[in-house]
């Protein structure tokens, strides 16, 4: 069976229609679309780069907005964006912390991430040595702790770009109706 690849728009370079790229495959399915040009290709594993098109990455957006009109995204809230958000941005993390981060109460943010888990928007992480949270001790590894993690799945980022598709798209009518009065 043949599946879709899912692509993220590298933030390091910020790639825009039209300029060469070059895509990254990550470990969780994912490609990453850098710049050709970008430092950080330099960086990654040669074996992971692949040769990419925008038409390839207009094709599978197309796709994923099909996808995303599904009944679970309707099941979804603000406080579920914010939590999908803080996994885009600072990766796997478990619920104490992003409880912390949010200024939400833990027992709310162990119920988000339990119906995020279920809903296929995150997943649990298996025990293994994680690295270090970003911008805190660069390149430091620990050992996964006794707490229960999560990550982003295709299908929550996906949510996300829904959410604020939708929020932009919101936001543009409002300006269309102040506009008018």
């Amino acid at each position: 069976m043949h599946q879709e690849l899912t692509y993220k728009l590298a933030q390091c370079c910020s790639p825009k229609a039209g300029e060469d790229i070059i895509g990254y495959f990550k470990e969780d399915g994912t490609v990453t679309v850098h710049r050709s040009d970008c430092a950080s290709v330099q960086q990654l594993r040669l074996e992971r780069l692949l040769e990419v098109t925008w038409s390839e990455i207009h094709a599978a957006e197309k796709t994923t907005d099909i996808e995303t009109e599904d009944s679970t995204f309707n099941k979804l809230d603000d406080v579920d964006y914010l939590i999908l958000k803080h996994h885009q941005e600072y990766g796997l993390d478990y619920s104490i912390v992003v409880s912390e981060m949010l200024g939400l109460p833990l027992e709310e943010t162990y119920d988000h991430h339990r119906k995020l888990r279920e809903l296929g928007g995150l997943k649990r992480v298996e025990k293994r040595m994680i690295q270090y949270r970003k911008n805190i001790v660069k390149g430091k590894w620990i050992k996964h702790r006794n707490h229960t993690y999560y990550e982003l799945t295709p299908k929550g980022d996906r949510w996300i770009h829904s959410f604020e598709a939708k929020t932009e798209t919101v936001s543009s009518q409002n300006k269309g109706v102040k506009r008018d009065a």
